[in-house]
């Protein structure tokens, strides 16, 4: 859906749009997106990526590429960028209270699961071995294996940040209701959501605890159009700042019994002490109600939870069993009672105050009508529920039944991925959730939360790994993955971890892992070092091999020939060292002073000394061996080195590797040698065998296809009398 931007409205509008005050119509919401194009941009293009993603390229004027000059080709430079519908906009507070993950907090969260996958990945495989030789059914029946996931889970949560982690210079301010600190995000409170209910065993026993205390950290999130606890308390602590008389405020109250309905008694025990009768100044007589105040306060301090321990700061009573909780909790509420029917409600003065601290009571009591007006979303009233109706409530069953209980008395229009992800896992639809997890969190999200669903859960194993004729014949665990992988592989930063999730494929991971490494370009040798090293890492030996043959092929067609030679030497190309020694053999010299000696003879040294897997290049270090040894005769270094000189001139001629055309080319080097005075550098035979390859060249010098090589006309005769010449002295020399 292209669009061009108008001439009207603000600069880069796609559509004019002014927002008037006097509008009867409410304004559409807004969204604001950093490109980072120059303006003016001149094209915008819109289409719909997976799940809530918006795809929004912006194209900036063309830029002519050839210098602006006449005939240079435009170039049109511009971005992409990804909007993720479900996370933008505020909610009624106005404040934005997500974080949202940018490119590179999403490429440190990618690189750091990657040990933790690949550990968990080894240690199945292992365990799969195991349950092979032991009959055991399937990898989870593993005593052990729901402590390796959990250990992978924490692993992978603690790289999605920390929500109660404050900075280290805050400095608590007595007023402050909520405290300043990291803003979760919705990756990271699904994850702790599937963690929960589907892995960590321990949390059995104290289960519904443990959604109280995951609702305290991501309730903002809820939703993003309507209320929920922590926007009322959030807007009620930007009041009260200019409020003198706080219980004359009824969302003073209202805070105090939402807070209270989900739990949050550290606050609702701090929001208590802002009450005007603990100032001293008090020219009323404020005792009795000061001293309900106070009551209400140790109340809720001493509420009975059911849970092993309470993180620091957090209150109320512990209860390890059931049993100490159930005496616990009927004593506090008999407190609770005795304080509702005592007679000194009669002597507060203060109307707000008796009321308000009344309906604090009916909420510990449990009163369901008190709960759902104090709380404004049905996950609130469900942790309520939780906290002062059914605290025994275990089992998905009766968890779903009471969430579709509280969706009817709190109905929400805004279904925010948590919600919808939470409702998968309470019906126990694994579809469902990894449906979410696929439409608001991405494929990273469904990667590796797929471990966390076949934890303890047979059915969803069986559904994850059980082979699809429609996709292919792939299960949807290994579709899943590479479709994870094919994300990674489209960035340049991210596609050397897309192999561990490839590998994990066995049907067409491979396959594609061979693909992804074959398209590097091999421009850059460190890129290409890394391509081989993840080869050796798989032991993909015919990859390697290939991408060091097309190095070598891309850097001899650009002109680095010793580059190209390495290449082919690493990848053992037989074929193609032996077309490069064809090509050296056009260039070799006809004389030992000619030139071009010198050129093919560095490309020679970089070919290195194993030359075992080319003849032709066998044959061109020995007649480079020939070539220096001849030098050296010629100057009179040694004397060692004329006879040394013959040695290699008989070598060649007798190595098959040697081609004919080279022949005459020899002997005709070696003609000075051949007429060294005043004893014969050759014997009879060696003399012999010269002759035989000269008249055998002869006869080869009739055939149509003979290759020659440009040569004085009397250099056959010339090699040919010195030849007779050296062996008639030879033969006078015998003994």
């Amino acid at each position: 859906m292209p669009g061009v931007p108008t001439d009207g409205g603000a600069v880069g509008t796609v559509v004019p749009f002014s927002r008037e005050p006097g509008d009867a119509v409410a304004a559409p919401p807004v969204r604001t997106i950093r490109h980072g194009v120059a303006p003016p941009v001149s094209r915008v293009y819109v289409s719909f990526s997976s799940g809530n993603l918006l795809q929004v390229a912006c194209l900036g004027p063309p830029i002519p590429e050839g210098g602006g000059g006449r005939g240079a080709q435009e170039v049109a430079v511009g971005r992409v960028v990804e909007v993720n519908l479900g996370g933008g906009g505020s909610g009624p507070g106005g404040a934005d209270v997500e974080e949202e993950i940018d490119e590179a907090e999403m490429r440190r969260i990618q690189y750091g699961s990657v040990p933790a996958f690949a550990l968990l990945q080894s240690r199945k495989n292992a365990l799969a071995d195991a349950a092979a030789m032991s009959r055991v059914p399937s990898v989870s029946e593993h005593a052990e294996w729901w402590q390796y996931v959990l250990e992978y889970s924490k692993t992978i949560g603690s790289l999605l940040g920390n929500p109660d982690s404050l900075p280290a210079f805050m400095i608590d301010d007595p007023k402050t209701i909520l405290k300043d600190r990291e803003k979760p995000t919705s990756l990271k409170a699904s994850w702790e959501l599937l963690e929960i209910f589907f892995v960590d065993k321990q949390l059995k026993s104290w289960l519904p605890e443990r959604f109280v205390d995951w609702l305290a950290d991501y309730d903002s999130l809820l939703t993003k159009t309507e209320n929920t606890v922590y926007r009322t308390l959030t807007n009620f602590q930007k009041k009260l700042i200019n409020l003198q008389i706080v219980e004359d405020d009824p969302d003073y109250w209202n805070g105090l019994a939402a807070a209270l309905s989900v739990g949050w008694l550290d606050i609702v025990v701090n929001m208590l002490r802002f009450h005007g009768s603990y100032q001293l100044d008090q020219m009323d007589n404020r005792e009795t109600e000061n001293g309900l105040v106070e009551a209400v306060a140790v109340l809720v301090s001493t509420m009975p939870r059911m849970r092993p321990d309470l993180p620091t700061g957090k209150l109320g009573h512990c209860c390890k069993t059931r049993p100490d909780f159930i005496k616990a909790l009927e004593k506090w509420r008999g407190q609770v009672n005795k304080l509702e029917c005592s007679a000194f409600w009669i002597q507060c003065g203060h109307q707000k105050t008796r009321d308000g601290l009344k309906n604090l009571l009916h909420i510990m009591l449990g009163n369901i009508k008190n709960l759902t007006a104090a709380t404004s979303h049905w996950l609130e009233l469900f942790a309520s529920h939780f906290l002062y109706i059914r605290p025994f409530t275990v089992g998905f069953e009766g968890m779903n039944h009471l969430a579709q209980k509280c969706i009817q008395l709190k109905p929400s229009t805004d279904n925010s991925g948590l919600t919808g992800l939470l409702g998968g896992i309470l019906s126990e639809n694994p579809e469902v959730v990894l449906a979410e997890c696929t439409k608001s969190f991405g494929p990273w999200m469904v990667t590796h939360a797929m471990e966390l669903l076949t934890a303890d859960n047979d059915y969803a194993d069986m559904m994850l790994h059980e082979e699809r004729p429609n996709i292919g014949g792939i299960s949807l665990e290994e579709l899943h993955r590479l479709v994870y992988a094919q994300v990674l592989c489209s960035h340049s930063l991210t596609w050397q971890i897309a192999p561990t999730y490839l590998s994990s494929c066995l049907n067409q991971g491979l396959g594609l892992l061979e693909i992804l490494l074959l398209k590097q370009p091999i421009q850059d040798n460190r890129l290409v070092l890394k391509t081989l090293e993840i080869c050796r890492l798989y032991e993909l030996g015919n990859v390697s091999t290939n991408i060091m043959k097309i190095g070598g092929i891309y850097h001899w067609k650009h002109g680095r020939k010793g580059t190209g030679v390495y290449w082919f030497q690493q990848a053992h190309d037989k074929v193609r060292l032996d077309r490069i020694a064809l090509q050296l053999f056009e260039n070799i010299g006809k004389s030992v002073t000619d030139d071009s000696f010198k050129k093919w003879e560095g490309l020679l040294e970089l070919l290195g000394s194993d030359i075992g897997s080319a003849g032709g290049l066998e044959f061109l270090h020995r007649y480079r061996d020939f070539k220096r040894s001849l030098q050296q005769a010629q100057e009179g270094r040694t004397g060692e080195s004329a006879r040394q000189t013959v040695e290699f001139l008989i070598q060649l001629m007798r190595n098959p590797s040697t081609p004919q055309r080279f022949w005459l080319p020899l002997l005709h080097d070696s003609v000075r040698l051949l007429n060294c005075k005043p004893c014969p550098l050759l014997n009879v035979a060696e003399t012999t065998l010269l002759l035989n390859k000269l008249q055998e060249l002869s006869m080869a010098k009739l055939r149509p296809d003979f290759s020659n090589i440009n040569l004085p006309n009397h250099a056959l005769n010339s090699v040919r009398l010195a030849l007779a010449s050296n062996l008639a002295r030879a033969i006078l020399e015998d003994p």
